[in-house]
């Protein structure tokens, strides 16, 4: 593989570079590779070197790694990939020999992924993920950054020669090197979203687990000794009640605000630097500090729009804008494009719905409401959890069992808050609803994304009158859009409504 004298300039990627000829990966992917692998045993590893019993021990661990540097090696040496005019053919395997055709037209997502090992060799790793299914259809690791940027810039060119699937985007432009920034975070906005976020809890659940798999005891052990250390402390100073209440609060705001700070760590690492740019009919999104991913996927592959506000947003006047597209995604190495604006103000958000939605109207104009009774509806999980909890304390504490009861007044509450908050809105081109009271979320897609519908209804529902629709789209993470407790003539209406616009409408996925 040819290495060029001098980085390219990410903004103009020379695209034709990669021409037909048969390519190898990077000479040093091998070592990615074996890296990849050790992380996926390295558990076994450090048990069979650590734990395990005899001299012979670190022995079995080199044979172990050395065969995965075979392993590594062997998918370097017979790994080879070419671009041909409509497609990227990728052979591998010497005595099982395999060729993986992609077309260019069936590429729906870019994904460029660059650790701090990949920066230092200039290398990046590149997954090629089209629609439906949880892997990528194609998966190189690793290619030269130049490359890899290339490879991306001719997807985006080729893919963007193809028919297009409906009127609009025959007429929309051609997907361009020159991207438009649509949105980009500056260092006190990914501040903010690691105040607004939880993500301290991903750190300190990710480190228990961590300590339990190299240590099961070590939790228990700590856990005792913190316990019997606070007994001790305890029983040589005399607390008043208050002061043990204080000591109580106290323990806990420390530990509230040092998840906070983790949750800022992990936005930096994760946010620094984000810029949403617009390449003709493509999205691409650029992030991380440490780790630098660069994801892109076409506007028409957007499935569902989701518009997240919990209360510490509202305390800083922000929200997030997440998509669903039709993307293959594993799960445990979400790397699509999901995220349009992690936090951007309600404007903001408003007007990039606008933007990427041209001619429609967001926010909806009107509201429609829920089912009269539906705050009773929404209160019955709540009601029966009070009754179910007051009963058993009453069988083990007698009377000052029913304090449980005390609960139902605000489970009544929060229902009728709920109730009143949400709604549906429907016109000639989009459905939404929305959701929340405490946090709240919005949910809405176009109806030619729309491919499925189901009217709902329990038991219960029957005897209320109301119903449920399930709104189906191609490929939603987040699973279909539900209209939720409506009248039964109103759902009835509305599923023969819909119904008559998805039959007149191709499937735009």
């Amino acid at each position: 593989m040819t290495t060029p004298a001098t980085e390219p300039d990410p903004s103009q990627p020379p695209a034709d570079a990669l021409g037909g000829e048969v390519r190898r990966l990077h000479p040093m992917s091998w070592l990615f590779v074996l890296l990849q692998q050790l992380k996926q045993f390295v558990v076994p590893l450090l048990v069979l070197v650590f734990l395990g019993r005899g001299d012979r021990n670190q022995l079995w661990s080199l044979i172990a790694v050395g065969g995965f540097v075979v392993v590594a090696l062997w998918r370097y040496l017979t790994f080879r990939y070419r671009i041909t005019a409509d497609s990227v053919v990728i052979d591998s395997g010497l005595l099982q020999r395999s060729r993986r055709q992609v077309p260019f037209s069936r590429i729906h997502n870019v994904a460029i992924h660059q650790s701090l090992l990949h920066r230092l060799f200039g290398v990046a790793e590149v997954r090629l993920e089209s629609a439906g299914g949880d892997k990528p259809e194609a998966q190189m690791r690793v290619l030269q950054l130049g490359d890899a940027i290339a490879l991306e810039a001719l997807v985006r060119r080729r893919g963007a020669e193809a028919p297009a699937p409906a009127a609009a985007e025959a007429t929309a432009p051609a997907d361009q090197v020159d991207g438009r920034v649509l949105l980009a975070l500056p260092p006190a906005e990914v501040l903010r979203l690691g105040l607004i976020s939880n993500r301290g809890m991903i750190v300190v659940g990710g480190a228990a687990v961590a300590v339990s798999q190299l240590n099961p005891r070590l939790p228990d052990d700590v856990s005792d000794r913190w316990s019997h250390g606070l007994e001790a402390f305890i029983g040589s100073h005399h607390f008043s009640y208050g002061e043990y209440a204080l000591a109580i609060l106290a323990a806990l705001l420390g530990f509230a605000v040092l998840l906070r700070v983790f949750s800022v760590a992990l936005a930096l690492l994760q946010y620094w630097g984000f810029r949403l740019e617009e390449h003709g009919r493509r999205l691409t999104v650029e992030r991380g500090l440490l780790t630098r991913l660069r994801t892109s996927a076409p506007r028409r592959r957007i499935q569902s729009w989701t518009l997240r506000e919990s209360v510490l947003h509202r305390w800083f006047g922000r929200r997030t804008l997440e998509i669903d597209s039709a993307v293959a995604e594993d799960s445990s190495q979400r790397r699509g494009l999901r995220e349009l604006a992690p936090i951007a103000t309600a404007a903001a958000c408003d007007a990039l719905v606008r933007h990427l939605l041209p001619g429609t109207t967001w926010p909806p104009d009107r509201w429609q409401p829920l089912h009269p009774r539906a705050w009773w509806r929404l209160s019955l999980p709540g009601v029966v959890l009070a009754l179910l909890l007051a009963a058993a304390l009453c069988w083990r504490a007698g009377p000052w069992g029913l304090a449980a009861l005390l609960w139902l007044p605000w489970v009544v509450f929060v229902a009728r808050q709920h109730a009143r908050r949400a709604g549906y809105a429907i016109d000639e081109r989009l459905v939404g609803t929305r959701t929340g009271w405490w946090s709240r979320r919005w949910r809405f897609a176009e109806l030619d994304k729309l491919q499925a519908l189901e009217l709902r209804q329990s038991p219960l529902d029957r005897s209320l009158g109301m119903a449920t629709l399930w709104l189906d789209t191609a490929g939603a993470a987040s699973g279909p859009l539900r209209l939720r407790y409506l009248p039964l003539a109103q759902a009835q209406a509305l599923r023969a409504r819909l119904g008559r616009e998805i039959a007149r409408r191709p499937l735009r996925w």
